[in-house]
């Protein structure tokens, strides 16, 4: 109990007000005291009568006694912490995987990039809500997808990566960091970069630490591959040779991890065979994340002042005894009809005028339905107000209608099918300009409702609104969509014969539809050109130099 406080201790001043209420009540109530200045002390004793009586429970003992338990329950009682909410759903997390060419070796079947690449699938499964991000690298950096979580949309990018998608050859592990900084640099909580890779540059390592000091976010490292490693993998499935027709091999760069781990302070594990590697990353992730927020955010104690209600509730039951004097009541009666005879008054601000608005609202809720609420509200003119009160959607679309909402009037006229109704739907639609749709609900509730001389007044008067259309004989552009009457062909000036030839029209969904069917672009291909374009980018000089 070493870190048990009040969450706010101003409300403990009600125990002392408990206590001055006690003394008032008892020097109000006191015999003797009130008759001490009338009859002298040694005859006051003889005119006493139950004076030495047991003393009864009375209501002021109760009102005593709550305030004062009320102010202990308000004071929040808390000695426990809280963790922060939506800790294991909001874990980001972006994946940085090695492209370089000694990820296509074959001591760690089927390779070493496929191995890699199932493992981002177990992890974005194993992180299901959590976003991730996918980050691929050589010799230059490249996004191919941002956090997100979406597991499906990764495993159909990952299937597409393969070594020859990347335009520049090398290993620079420092862009990838920087561009994965970047991402969760956009997120709210701390994240975490996964580099799946069989190596590091040794120029690159400063880089991770200075990143260790400076950033929220961790690195983390899975090392794939083995110490003895294996020849490389062509993309054929065949194995790769170099001039002499020896196999090409890789290994395992044991000692840049160990460097890694030692200089920049990041956690290293091998990829296994089971799941046990990517349930260390989400580990860690987890654990980095409840460390910034303990660091960041606001502590948030657990209070426990609200198991307190119930006791409190049963001893204000105790004011309900039959005998018992509530004197406060009348206070609470002119305090309802104050709010009920007031409810459109303009709510000021300051926190007496919102604690204001809300009694009314509940004392209305207590003696008035919606609709008499809303009525009251419409009389007074307040048709904003009224319109959130009313539950009838005759009342509630008048409100919006006098309020000059006309969209919203009109979805509250359309749930119902009278004549009236349609009618309004009619003055609706000439509000908003929409003359036509307004003559046809003018019509439709002419045919609801014959003798209408309100609906028939209102179509007429509408219909003249309506933009008259050009006659025939009047020059005009012509629409360019339009079919030719008739197509005639001439040779050198031969009178040719008039004929019709049927025309091939297609409108413009179909052809977005061809042109998307002739269009076959793989999400390799999508990728590798993506990656070279932003290479070329990266090379390019910058102007005026």
């Amino acid at each position: 109990m070493s870190a048990f406080h009040f969450l706010r201790p101003w409300w403990l001043l009600c125990i002392p007000a408990a206590v001055v209420l006690m003394w008032i009540w008892r020097q109000y109530t006191d015999t003797r005291q009130q008759w001490a200045d009338v009859i002298a002390p040694h005859l006051l004793d003889h005119l006493m009568i139950g004076g030495t009586g047991t003393r009864r429970w009375r209501p002021i003992h109760s009102t005593a006694v709550a305030l004062a338990m009320g102010g202990i329950l308000a004071a929040g009682p808390t000695w426990e912490r809280e963790p922060p909410p939506f800790t294991e759903d909001n874990a980001p997390m972006v994946v940085a995987l090695d492209l370089s060419r000694t990820m296509d070796a074959l001591d760690v079947p089927p390779t070493r990039l496929e191995r890699a690449k199932q493992k981002v699938r177990d992890l974005a499964l194993l992180r299901a809500g959590s976003r991730t991000g996918l980050v691929v690298y050589a010799g230059t950096a490249h996004l191919v997808l941002p956090p997100a979580e979406d597991p499906e949309l990764l495993d159909i990018l990952l299937a597409a990566l393969d070594t020859t998608l990347m335009p520049v050859p090398g290993r620079n592990a420092e862009a990838a960091l920087n561009m994965a900084s970047h991402l969760l640099g956009k997120e709210s909580a701390g994240g975490t970069i996964l580099f799946i890779t069989d190596g590091f540059e040794a120029q690159h390592v400063p880089a991770f630490a200075d990143h260790h000091r400076r950033s929220r976010d961790q690195v983390l490292v899975l090392a794939v591959g083995t110490s003895e490693g294996g020849p490389l993998k062509t993309k054929s499935g065949r194995v790769a040779l170099d001039s002499h027709g020896v196999p090409l091999r890789a290994y395992l760069d044991r000692g840049s991890f160990t460097r890694l781990s030692d200089e920049a302070d990041v956690p290293v594990a091998s990829v296994t065979v089971d799941e046990s590697d990517v349930e260390w990353v989400q580990r860690r992730a987890l654990h980095h994340l409840q460390v910034v927020n303990e660091r960041t955010a606001e502590v948030r104690w657990k209070e426990f002042g609200y198991y307190g209600t119930f006791p409190l509730a049963i001893l204000a039951a105790l004011w309900f005894r039959r005998g018992w004097t509530v004197r406060w009541s009348a206070i609470l009666i002119l305090v309802s009809l104050w709010g009920m005879a007031e409810p459109a008054m303009a709510e000021p601000p300051g926190m007496f005028d919102r604690a204001y608005e809300k009694s009314t609202s509940f004392v209305m809720d207590l003696f008035l339905t919606r609709d008499q609420q809303g009525r009251r509200y419409f009389e007074r003119e307040d048709y904003a107000a009224a319109a959130e009160r009313f539950a009838d959607p005759m009342w509630k679309g008048l409100a919006h209608y006098r309020n000059r909402d006309y969209a919203s009037a009109l979805a509250q006229f359309a749930r119902l099918n009278t004549a009236e109704a349609y009618f309004l739907m009619g003055n609706c639609y000439a509000r908003m300009k929409e003359y036509p749709t307004a003559v046809g609900a003018y019509d439709h509730a002419l045919t609801l409702q014959g003798a209408f001389p309100e609906a028939k007044a209102n179509r007429k008067l509408v219909a003249a609104l309506i933009p008259k259309k050009p006659h025939d004989d009047q020059e005009g552009e012509a629409d360019p969509n339009l079919d030719p009457d008739d197509i005639t062909f001439d040779k050198k000036g031969q009178k040719g014969k008039a004929g019709q030839v049927p025309q091939l029209k297609i409108k413009p969904a179909q052809v977005a539809e061809l042109w998307m069917r002739n269009l076959n672009v793989s999400p390799a291909e999508f990728l590798r050109e993506k990656f070279r374009v932003q290479a070329e980018k990266t090379k390019r000089p910058p102007r005026g130099t």
